[in-house]
């Protein structure tokens, strides 16, 4: 039986559910990451165990929510606390094995900005909202999985303020820097997987999606992306589909 035809959202939830492990902690943020959380727990991931920034750890999730403070997080939770003890006793105590991030700008060794745009940073062409607990996510979990649009102005050789440290300068500066673990491990962005060499930590293209080509992906890239090993992006399953569009989003409120 054919697979059914199926939106980038869908492909991009589909992705970030299965880079999740069974057993794992993640750390979700609103949208594509609960989509994410939801499928890999249906499915190949079971005992993976969701955590809201909002204060609410190991839910059973039933519905999909709007927000990571959403009444319908709390469902089944092993702990409804606040921000606080989730960021203290959970990340800072290095027990999250996953965190979802984004940004305004990622560069080449997945530093994110979140901040601002231009280069002084006191008087910016564009002021963002900030880090919020992004910073801390991606200095204190296991791994973070970034998830962006894919534009030129979005993937600039060298983001305009580090909000977020990804892999710094490249090759050991992270470690060298003082963090001693996490790190980006994956970009998936609106037309590709992107993932970083373990010696340099330099970004390369892993899979770009139905539609686009390698080179149209290093188009869209502001920096000289590496596009050797790129292959096609592994379509959804009709089971991913299924449990994507019957039980974890039936209303729609994130899939398009």
């Amino acid at each position: 039986m054919a697979i059914p035809e199926y939106t980038l959202t869908e492909l991009m939830a589909v992705v970030a559910a299965r880079e999740i492990v069974d057993g794992e902690v993640v750390f979700a943020g609103t949208g594509l990451p609960m989509l994410g959380v939801m499928l890999a727990q249906r499915t190949h991931a079971p005992n993976g165990i969701v955590i809201f920034e909002a204060g609410t750890m190991a839910s059973q999730l039933a519905h999909l929510p709007m927000s990571v403070g959403d009444p319908r997080a709390m469902r089944g939770a092993a702990t409804a606390a606040g921000l606080l003890e989730v960021f203290t006793f959970v990340l800072q105590a290095g027990r999250v094995d996953v965190g979802f991030l984004s940004g305004a700008q990622v560069d080449r060794f997945g530093n994110i900005n979140s901040t601002s745009i231009g280069s002084d940073h006191r008087h910016p062409t564009v002021r963002f909202s900030g880090s919020g607990g992004a910073c801390d996510i991606a200095c204190l979990a296991s791994r973070t999985i970034i998830i962006a649009k894919h534009e030129k102005r979005r993937f600039p050789e060298k983001v305009d303020y580090i909000t977020s440290p990804g892999w710094l300068e490249g090759g050991n500066s992270r470690q060298m820097s003082g963090l001693g673990r996490g790190g980006p491990s994956v970009v998936v962005t609106t037309m590709g997987v992107m993932r970083f060499r373990p010696d340099t930590k330099a970004i390369y293209l892993a899979s770009y999606h139905p539609d686009v080509t390698p080179q149209a992906v290093a188009e869209a890239t502001g920096f000289t992306l590496d596009i050797e090993d790129a292959a096609k992006t592994a379509p959804p399953t009709q089971q991913e589909l299924r449990i994507l569009r019957e039980e974890v989003d039936p209303e729609r409120i994130f899939l398009r």
